[in-house]
């Protein structure tokens, strides 16, 4: 479970040095024991060659000699040939009989004391069964290996006259010194290509890790609503380019259903938005038709409160007219945004002036700078301002004492506005309806102001948000950049 917790590039990093010291480790254990079979072939070898050169002597010895050629008068033909022959080889020599008496041994008497006096029936065995009459017995003693051959001497005729019997300790000393010398020189040059194993697992697992890292970041930077930029990689691997690609179409399939999403919703809220204004406008028509066809009815020029009728009349079709040549400039302002036109202004002094209008005595004002200035259009931030602030005296109910605060703050390169009343707040599931061009919770209007506010303010790459408890009150905060 920890090592998926691990980013790739460790993980590479990890493996290529595992690797490294794992086959570090089966070549150094391939090398003992590739050595340690030398020395069991160089010691079975060089016993087999003393022997070799041991019989001819002895072959020699009993060809040259003047006793009779018998098991009796072996101990007499090398009585004083065997320490010769001992001593050329620098080998211990022992002669038994058939039956495996000792005869003749190249070890002083006192020394002598210590070898059998006879053979073991395992031995006589073995060396009688076997087809090379030869017998090789191998023992361990005091940490070190002993090996001792048995093998028969024979006449002019080959027949067998003694057992030779060979004693030979496998001196490792000399192979032990080359095996830890090679180690050595190995382990030097071990660390110095472990030492260029990590260099070059750093080095590798960065550059392969690098690829999947400018992909990661342009897979989380993709978003629907913005144009996203293509992946491009001068060299890569196969596999790293067949993801490349992958994602590049991704992105042009995206950027076609963006297109293709936003002209739908684009129609779909102008679909929407001319249901709206139709539903708008007939709202005043009603009441003038109606009006109308009264009038029509009740029509007597010889009334004598005509006049007042005809006053009452045109009062009620001037107060509908209004009302349409309201919704019809609210429905104008939402959708001919005009073009922007940006000059350097004092923000303080401009929303101050916004405020002029109104002539309710609870709308505060206050700013933390006299003078904060930023590039804006003049037209578009009075817009902002103004429209926020309707929208907080119309949130306040009539049995409320009402009190709006509209502050402005500089933040580094960012002006911000703030709008709080103490209305009756927004509900959680209005929430992300309040920015809707046609969502509105008055009995009248068409709920545009918002929805104004927030085209106007992403233009200029700004923010708008807002906090709400109901009952209590809403707190809208304006972000704008300076420049």
């Amino acid at each position: 479970m920890r090592s998926r917790k691990l980013s790739l590039r460790v993980r590479i990093f990890i493996a290529m040095i595992l690797l490294v010291l794992i086959a570090s480790i089966l070549i150094a254990g391939v090398t003992i024991y590739q050595y340690n079979e030398e020395a069991h072939d160089y010691h079975t070898e060089r016993l087999e060659r003393k022997e070799e050169n041991i019989r001819r002597n002895i072959d020699f010895v009993i060809r040259e000699t003047t006793y009779p050629v018998e098991t009796e008068k072996i101990s007499l033909i090398f009585k004083d040939e065997i320490y010769k022959i001992a001593d050329i080889h620098q080998l211990e020599i022992n002669l038994y009989d058939l039956e495996g008496g000792l005869l003749k041994s190249s070890k002083a008497s006192i020394e002598g004391d210590s070898l059998p006096k006879c053979l073991s029936a395992t031995i006589l065995n073995e060396l009688s069964n076997t087809a090379e009459h030869r017998y090789v017995d191998k023992t361990q003693k005091n940490e070190k290996t002993y090996q001792s051959s048995y093998t028969y001497i024979t006449d002019k005729k080959f027949k067998p006259l003694a057992i030779l019997n060979l004693p030979y300790l496998e001196n490792d000393d000399f192979l032990n010194k080359e095996l830890n010398e090679f180690l050595t020189r190995l382990s030097y040059a071990y660390i110095f290509m472990l030492i260029i194993a990590v260099i070059l697992a750093f080095l590798l697992s960065k550059y392969i890790t690098k690829t999947l890292k400018t992909v990661s970041d342009k897979i989380n930077a993709t978003r629907l609503e913005k144009h996203n930029k293509k992946i491009e990689i001068d060299s890569s691997s196969e596999e790293i380019a067949t993801l490349v690609n992958s994602y590049n179409s991704m992105i042009d399939e995206l950027e076609e259903s963006a297109v293709k999403l936003a002209t739908s919703e684009r129609e779909q809220a102008w679909r929407e938005m001319a249901k709206q204004v139709a539903h708008e406008i007939k709202n005043p028509l009603t009441p003038m038709r109606l009006s109308v066809q009264s009038f029509q009815r009740k029509f007597d020029p010889e009334d004598p409160n005509i006049h007042q009728k005809v006053d009452e009349y045109s009062k009620t079709l001037i107060q509908q007219i209004d009302t349409m040549s309201s919704i019809a400039s609210a429905f104008s302002n939402f959708a001919k945004m005009p073009a922007q036109q940006n000059e350097t202004l004092n923000v303080v002094q401009v929303v101050k002036l916004a405020l002029d209008i109104f002539s309710e005595d609870y709308i505060v004002f206050t700013a933390e700078d006299e003078e904060i200035i930023a590039k804006f259009d003049r037209t578009q931030l009075i817009r902002v301002v103004t429209n926020l602030v309707k929208n907080a005296i119309q949130a306040i109910p009539e049995d409320k004492t009402p009190k709006i605060d509209v502050s402005v703050i500089s933040e580094d390169n960012y002006v911000t506005i703030l709008v709080a009343d103490n209305g009756i707040g927004i509900s959680e599931e209005n929430n992300l309806k309040i920015f809707e061009p046609k969502f509105t919770t008055k009995s009248s209007g068409m709920g545009l102001g918002l929805a104004m506010v927030k085209n106007i303010v992403e233009t200029y790459n700004g923010s708008i948000t807002f906090t709400s408890q109901l009952g209590e009150g809403t707190t809208f905060k304006v972000t704008l950049p300076k420049e």
